[in-house]
This record gives C-alpha cells, sequence and structure tokens, in this order.
C-alpha cells in the first residue's frame, strides 16, 4: 500500500492506496485535527496503529511554501520534512509537496463527475494551467509527459495586477493606495473579494443593504459577499461577485498564455465550486478569451472547475504511486 496526505492548516487527512492501482483505490482512511499537540508524527502513529497495513512509499500534500523537501505550513505550528517523514515511516519514497502542486498531480486523474466544463474547447498534446483562488492566489504551470502532468512550484499569484478598464484602473489605484504594489492575490483570493468590496463601495451611489451589513458583524465577509452577490439580496455584493469573476477569468487567460495551455486550464481552489452559477454567467470565460491578440486560440483552450474538494489528496497519491514504481 501507499499513503497520501493532505495537510491543511485545519485538518489533516490521510488515506492508503492499493500500490499497483490508481489513486482512487483507497482501502483505509482517516481525518485528524491539524492542531492536535506534537505536530504530524502522532497523528501518523495513530493512523498507522489503526492502519490494516504498512506503507512503501508516501505524499504529502501541505499548505504552505516547500524548499529542499521541508515545508512549513502557512497556518500551521509545525513542519513536516522529508528525511524525518522517511524516518518516522521506516521507507526511503517520501515526497512532500505544496498542495496546489499535490493538485497538480491529480488533475490528469479527475473523472467526469469530479469537474465542471465551463468550455470543451479541444484538448491537444501540451501543457496545461492550473489556477486556485481561495484565502491565497496559487498558479502553476502543468508540464505534459507521457501520462499526466509535472506541476511546476510558482507564486505567479504574486505577480502584478494589470487592470483592463476604467473601472479596473480606479480599482488598482485604489489598492496602491493601501498596499503599495498589488498582486493579482489582492483581487482573486477570499480577502481579493472583501477588497473589491470595500473598492466599490467608495464609490458614488454605492451602498450596502443593512441586512448584509449585520452579516459582516457575525461572518467571514467573503461568505456574505459571495451569498448575498450570487442571490442577488445586494446590488453592491452582486457588483462585486461580478468584478471578481471578471478578474479570475482574465488572470486565468493570461496564465494560459503563459503556459501555452494546450492541455486546458484547470480551475481549482476552494472559491470555484461555491460561486460556480456566477461563473458560468458572468463573464468568466469572455474575460478568459479577453486577449485582443490570442483570442482566438484562448476559446479553443478546455476549461474546466474542479469540483472534488479532496483533489490535492487524489495528487499525492497520485505521486506515492509513482514513487512506489519507480525503480
Amino acid at each position: 500500500m501507499i499513503l497520501a496526505g493532505d495537510i491543511g492548516g485545519t485538518n489533516t487527512r490521510l488515506i492508503l492506496v492499493r500500490a499497483g492501482g490508481t489513486p482512487h483505490d483507497r482501502v483505509f482512511d482517516r481525518r485528524y485535527s491539524s492542531r492536535e499537540p506534537g505536530g504530524l508524527a502522532p497523528i501518523l502513529e495513530r493512523f498507522l496503529a489503526e492502519a490494516p497495513g504498512r506503507p512503501i512509499a508516501a505524499a504529502f500534500g501541505v499548505a504552505g511554501p516547500v524548499l529542499d523537501g521541508r515545508a512549513v505550513g502557512t497556518n500551521l505550528g509545525f513542519s513536516v520534512d522529508e528525511r524525518e517523514l522517511a524516518n518516522l515511516l521506516k521507507i526511503d519514497r517520501v515526497a512532500v509537496r505544496n498542495d496546489l502542486q499535490t493538485t497538480g498531480y491529480g488533475v490528469s486523474w479527475l473523472r467526469d463527475d469530479q469537474v465542471y466544463v465551463l468550455n470543451a474547447g479541444t484538448v491537444r498534446p501540451g501543457n496545461a494551467a492550473l489556477i486556485a483562488a481561495g484565502t491565497g492566489l496559487g498558479e502553476s504551470i502543468l508540464v505534459a509527459r507521457e501520462r499526466g502532468f509535472t506541476p511546476l512550484p510558482s507564486e505567479g499569484g504574486h505577480a502584478e495586477f494589470a487592470p483592463r478598464d476604467d473601472l479596473q484602473d480606479a480599482l488598482l489605484r485604489h489598492l496602491r493606495g493601501r498596499f503599495g504594489a498589488v498582486s493579482w492575490e489582492r483581487v482573486v483570493s477570499g480577502p481579493g473579494l472583501v477588497n473589491l468590496h470595500g473598492f466599490l463601495r467608495t464609490l458614488p451611489g454605492r451602498e450596502e443593504i443593512a441586512q448584509a451589513e449585520a452579516e459582516f458583524a457575525r461572518r467571514d465577509a467573503a461568505e456574505v459577499i459571495s451569498s448575498f452577490g450570487i442571490d442577488g439580496r445586494s446590488p453592491l455584493c452582486a457588483e462585486s461577485v461580478a468584478l471578481f469573476v471578471r478578474l479570475y477569468g482574465a488572470e486565468a487567460g493570461n496564465l494560459a498564455l503563459k503556459a501555452l495551455a494546450l492541455g486546458g486550464v484547470f480551475v481549482g481552489g476552494g472559491i470555484a465550486p461555491k460561486i460556480l452559477p456566477a461563473l458560468v454567467r458572468l463573464g468568466f470565460f469572455e474575460a478568459f478569451c479577453g486577449n485582443g491578440v490570442l483570442a482566438d486560440l484562448l476559446r479553443t483552450i478546455p476549461v474546466r472547475v474542479i469540483l472534488e474538494p479532496d483533489s490535492s489528496l487524489l495528487g499525492a497519491a497520485a505521486l506515492a504511486l509513482e514513487a512506489a514504481q519507480a525503480p
């Protein structure tokens, strides 16, 4: 068997997958709190004590940057180190990757019911791309290989934001006054949606409804804007969501061009499935194709939203299976 893990700031998910099978062939599955004392080691010890066998290879996706096989999760109080895990598990095939990278390893294993097709396009041999808005904005070029893709590490979400129209010009000036340099993550992420709402309400004639204002005091602001915007209860929230969708589509198109993503663009992260109706009807794909010079090429690129919440875990399993089968 092989071991795969997805280690987030709140939960750690661990699975065993049958060696020689596919990432979908799970035989054992557990979820733990990532905030348990002692870090990952006692979690793994509990898992192995309950598991029906020992792994011969392992891979982990971690919510944070990974350098030289070691990750300190953005919201974790402990590190995840390949060498320490190899000693603990008593195996020499252990991989630790950023969770966006593990998602990239898993995209070629996604079933039809685990994606929503925004644009069928024409799938051709070549690279693909992954963009994922959540707490931040993750991006990766997926380099084509004989089976699936190799995801390249990237901090593309921190590249500078480029406006396309007068409203976005004003948005850039507003955010520059707050943050100095303005990255795409400042506008395409959960906090980015809040930034958009804050900018729009500075414009003449924009006022928030009392019900939404009351909810802001009780709930996460991005969730309030999304829910009140998608169902149309708040015109200001609806305008914020529509602007977010256009910006998300524009940066996805930028990434498609940088990767020459003939193999498709995958939209991951936690936000896209929650606002899927808005992505469909509020201009994501139109903004994706907004590059004047290569718009016709962009219209042929497949675009799929990842609906599977365990896509990082699926990719970690794919990576561990590769490690187990390597000479």
